[in-house]
Formats: C-alpha cells, sequence, structure tokens
C-alpha cells in the first residue's frame, strides 16, 4: 500500500493543479477575462486554497509567467548547447525562443499579457536570470570567441532581446507563418554575422569621437 501523501505533499499537488488550471484559463482567455471563480472550479479546490497559495489572481500570474520563462530558456540551453561554435549557438539558442514564442499560450502570457500586467520593469526582473541570461552569456560567448572592442556585452544583450520580442511576434502575426519563419531565420543568420564578422577578421579598434568645430 502506498503511504498517505504529507501536509507538505497535498500542498504541492494544490498549488501545481492551481497553477496548471490557471494557465490553461491565462491562455485561452488572457489576463483581463480570467476568473479566480473559474480556476478554482477547474481546479476543483476552494476559494481558500486559492488564497492560502496566491495573494489574488495577479499573483497566480505572476508566478506562471516565471514558471514559463524558466521553460522558455531551458529550450534555449539545450538547442545551443550541441553547437560548437559560440555563433552558431547564439544562433541556434534565438530560433528556439522564437520556436517557443510560436507556441500561442506562451506567446500570449509571456510576450503580450505579461509585460502589460505586471508592468516593463517586473517583466524585466522576471526574465533577468531567464532568458536574458542566457541571452547574455551567448553574447559573451561570441565577443570572447570574436574580439572586437566596439561592441559590449550589455548594450548588445538589451539591444538583440527587443529585437528578438519582436521577431518572434511578427512571425506568429504573419498570414503566411512559415514563410515569415524561414525570412526570419535568413534574416537572423545575416544579422548575427554582419553584427559579429567572422572569426578570421582582425578586431575593430574603437572609432575615434569627431572633434567639435
Amino acid at each position: 500500500m502506498s503511504r498517505p501523501r504529507t501536509q507538505a505533499e497535498r500542498l504541492a499537488v494544490t498549488r501545481a493543479t492551481l497553477m496548471h488550471e490557471a494557465r490553461l484559463i491565462f491562455a485561452a482567455s488572457g489576463y483581463d477575462a480570467a476568473a479566480t471563480e473559474e480556476i478554482v472550479q477547474r481546479a476543483k479546490v476552494t476559494r481558500g486554497a486559492l488564497y492560502y497559495h496566491f495573494k489574488d489572481k495577479r499573483a497566480v500570474f505572476e508566478a506562471i509567467v516565471e514558471e514559463v520563462a524558466s521553460e522558455i530558456a531551458a529550450a534555449i540551453d539545450k538547442r545551443a548547447e550541441p553547437a560548437g561554435d559560440p555563433l552558431q549557438a547564439l544562433i541556434e539558442g534565438t530560433r528556439a525562443f522564437i520556436d517557443a514564442c510560436l507556441d500561442p499560450a506562451v506567446r500570449r502570457i509571456y510576450l503580450i499579457d505579461a509585460p502589460a500586467v505586471l508592468g516593463w520593469h517586473r517583466w524585466r526582473e522576471i526574465d533577468a536570470p531567464h532568458g536574458l541570461r542566457s541571452l547574455r552569456e551567448g553574447v559573451a560567448a561570441v565577443l570572447a570567441a570574436r574580439p572586437d572592442q566596439t561592441l559590449s556585452v550589455e548594450p548588445i544583450t538589451f539591444l538583440l532581446s527587443g529585437a528578438f520580442n519582436e521577431a518572434a511576434l511578427w512571425v506568429a502575426e504573419a498570414k503566411d507563418e512559415k514563410a515569415a519563419r524561414r525570412e526570419m531565420d535568413r534574416t537572423l543568420v545575416q544579422l548575427m554575422e554582419r553584427l559579429f564578422g567572422s572569426p578570421d577578421e582582425p578586431a575593430r579598434p574603437p572609432r575615434a569621437r569627431a572633434r567639435a568645430s
């Protein structure tokens, strides 16, 4: 016979069930239309159980955004890891990010509702140890392999982060998603190669500032 669940295990199961059902509802209806009453009904728990684990609907949503951020980062790392060349790893990681965001549920929760509901500051705080961390590491690895004194890790990381978010939305909203994805993949490779150059190119010296007349 299996042993009875402990109180901690029961609480963990309840929380996981609430998050699972809430995630489905947020993905299908969006944050504004989602109701806590529907969440507890589908999770088959009381409203008190919901508020034991989460302060309010926003807290449930924030926990789900963190979960999605972790899943996206794991997909990026898994795709990028086998690539030997740092630039190719960065390209593959970006493709994995776009793949993840082409899932309508992920896109709705992470790219559309999360910044609007949580605010850009909090959304970026959540992203920092996940997708942004992975991107920063990728950029740093490329610049270590292809030194360029005119490029710095932080500005390049944030510049590419914004570009990749828009790329995922552009592909998802295209009339022909497959054609848009092929075009984006080609453009991504061109962008990266032109930005970082080839490993045989000499490092570019800093540009001299123009003197004021």
